[in-house]
């Protein structure tokens, strides 16, 4: 299935607002569509406010560009627009997600206690050890 990153039209008469949908290609401009990956008011959200409004979620839109999805020309600049291009851009190892990293887990503690007869321990080396080659 071809996949198109492209914009369906909403809003009133004179007064439009877009979705931005992974749909299939072969369908109409407004028909069935796969998934909303964002939104755009060209015309701003009031009189008081015209400036244009873009919200697009980078990471849904990186995971369909990943996938294959080829944007419109109006939404290639949108995406340009939001940062989601650059990310697709820059590769698989950047990450698109902004949660924070989770905190690393605390130190162990040493036991002062000497280890059972008979157990395993294994010591911790500062430096790799290396491989005697023959």
């Amino acid at each position: 299935m071809a996949v198109k990153l492209r914009l369906v039209r909403m809003g009133k008469k004179k007064q439009p607002t877009y979705r931005v949908v992974a749909a299939d290609s072969r369908r109409a401009r407004s028909g069935a569509f796969l998934e909303v990956v964002g939104t755009y008011q060209p015309r701003g959200l009031s009189s008081a406010e015209p400036d244009t409004v873009v919200s697009i979620d980078n990471e849904k839109a990186v995971r369909w560009l990943r996938q294959g999805a080829q944007p419109t020309d109006r939404v290639a600049r949108l995406l340009e627009t939001s940062g989601a291009m650059t990310v697709f851009r820059a590769g698989p190892s950047v990450v698109v997600d902004a949660t924070p990293a989770p905190a690393p887990a605390p130190a162990a503690v040493e036991a002062t206690e000497d280890p059972a007869p008979g157990a395993v321990v294994a010591e911790e080396s500062e430096a790799p050890s290396e491989v005697a080659e023959s």
